[in-house]
């Protein structure tokens, strides 16, 4: 199955797309302003026997998502989406620019809307789908200082479930999966080891490729009667 990971180009992304490269699908790294980290995560996939490609685009521009996406139908339908990219602005909210919570929800939600919204009629065409969003534990608990990241993955969560509800008959699954606390370049600066041990039942942080291998199974045809959940990898967080 043809597979695109949005934000591939990332800690994350690139376990997601080595995971699903490892079963058999062909994937297609999408990246942003990341382009050459797309290309060096696909060809490290070629270089270990899988079928990988990158790809370019803005996700918060429509016209430019929907040209780019139309290219890559030419071919063949996307089956596999997941739905990676987004962005941290963290401030307190009395302190929160505009643009902060602007550029957060437009990359999240619109962009959600601009990549996925393109790919369904041919999806659904082939009676065969898997649409993974990637949500976050402050989607589902909230978090101090991410009025806005909070937001918009809560309204990935509750686009999630709205959108399982109108493709179920079609074979196509839609779920959410939220992180917790992921060991990354980005996380590490404000989770130190004495932080995660305060905060999380594991004493430790998660690794990008127990994320990935969710999405995986959640992709796979075992989890064919899965749609509509939100699968939560924290740690034991409430």
């Amino acid at each position: 199955m043809r597979a695109l990971v949005t934000g591939g180009s990332g800690a994350l992304g690139q376990a997601i797309c080595v995971a699903l490269a490892k079963a058999g699908h062909e994937v297609w790294v999408h990246a942003n302003r990341g382009l050459a980290l797309a290309e060096a995560t696909a060809a490290s996939i070629v270089e270990a026997g899988g079928n990988a490609h990158a790809i370019a685009f803005d996700v918060t521009n429509a016209e430019a998502s929907r040209a780019a996406l139309e290219a890559l139908l030419e071919s063949a339908p996307v089956q596999i989406l997941v739905n990676n990219a987004g962005i941290h602005d963290d401030a307190p909210m009395p302190g929160m620019t505009q643009q902060q919570w602007r550029s957060v929800i437009d990359v999240t939600l619109n962009g959600f809307f601009n990549v996925t919204q393109p790919l369904l009629m041919p999806m659904i065409r082939t009676r065969w789908g898997r649409i993974i969003n990637m949500a976050s534990v402050a989607g589902v608990m909230g978090n101090r200082g991410q009025v806005n990241y909070s937001a918009a993955k809560a309204g990935l969560i509750g686009a999630t479930k709205a959108l399982s509800l109108e493709l179920a008959s079609r074979g196509i699954t839609v779920n959410a999966v939220a992180p917790g606390v992921i060991e990354s370049p980005m996380a590490a600066p404000a989770f130190t080891p004495e932080r995660v041990k305060q905060l999380v039942p594991a004493q430790r942080a998660g690794r990008p490729d127990e994320v990935a291998a969710m999405v995986t199974y959640l992709v796979s045809d075992a989890a064919a009667y899965v749609t509509g959940q939100v699968m939560s990898i924290n740690g034991g967080l409430a």
